[in-house]
């Protein structure tokens, strides 16, 4: 078994682009682009991963869909193209509710390192102060201290 990993627009794969990697293997693009598709149509307008498991004797191919990464779900969130290129110099992307942050985490936390909410979503909070957005108008920073300090319970709640 071969494994390709590629990273993909959910929805919008294309035979085209698959070529290149696919093609020597003699593996019809075509078919692994409207697979890879059909799995990752939830997933329109975000990047994700997906990894493609090709038998190259029998030309059979299998698809798994991984996790996006969490800046992308929290830009498609605030449907942001990019985050801040400049968050070190407190420059603010955007802003988003603790509540959505703490949903983005439950959505991810499995594939984390986390064990518990709490963590997971202190782990999302991490990467929203990476690419510029605020919580609640607030630097993560600070929520994160809050989330230490016992403050937001209610939303550990599982």
């Amino acid at each position: 078994m071969k494994e390709i990993n590629i990273i993909v627009e959910g929805g919008k794969a294309q035979g085209s682009s698959l070529g290149p990697t696919l093609g020597p293997l003699g593996i019809n693009t075509g078919k692994v682009a409207e697979e890879i598709n059909k799995k990752t149509k939830s997933f329109q307008g975000i990047k994700v991963p997906v990894k493609i498991l090709v038998d190259s004797s029998t030309k059979e191919f299998q698809i798994e869909v991984g996790t996006p990464p969490v800046s992308e779900l929290l830009k498609k969130k605030l449907n942001l193209e990019k985050g801040s290129g400049k968050a070190w110099k407190e420059e603010t992307a955007g802003d988003i509710g603790l509540e959505e942050v703490v949903e983005i985490a439950k959505s991810v936390k499995e594939n984390m390192l986390s064990k518990d909410l709490r963590n997971a979503t202190k782990e999302v909070l991490g990467t929203a102060l990476s690419i510029g957005i605020k919580i609640n108008g607030k630097n993560p920073k600070e929520v994160i201290k809050e989330i230490d300090e016992g403050k937001h319970e209610m939303l550990f709640k599982e």
